[in-house]
């Protein structure tokens, strides 16, 4: 099976613009950004949805947003504000199997979002 794009990144055999990076988790510049600031933060771990999160991966979820923190910091858009999003499922807008966080900003957005 060919694996996904996230994971071609995670190898370093696909570029990215990589911003962040631990054991557990990379973080990136999206290719086709929605906002001025628009990063994707991926754990190491592939999991294809959030769907398929367990108990054990709880420790992981939380670190995803910790770092969406962080990096709304560094980034300079934590006082005014931004979105982190998680898309599960076709329906929901997730269009890369391999679950991941959108961290957006240095706009202002609306609800509901669309």
């Amino acid at each position: 099976m060919e694996t996904c794009i996230f994971c071609r990144i995670l190898e370093r055999s696909s570029p990215a613009r990589i911003i962040f990076e631990d054991d557990d988790i990379l973080a990136f510049e999206d290719a086709r950004p929605q906002a001025p600031v628009h990063i994707l933060i991926v754990p190491r771990k592939h999991l294809a949805s959030l769907k398929d999160a367990a108990p054990e991966d709880v420790p992981l979820l939380g670190r995803l947003l910790l770092v969406a923190t962080q990096l709304a910091r560094e980034k300079g858009i934590e006082t005014r504000g931004y979105r982190t999003v998680i898309n599960s499922g076709s329906w929901g807008g997730q269009s890369v199997a391999h679950l991941h966080l959108h961290l957006l900003g240095g706009r202002v957005f609306r609800w509901p979002p669309g």
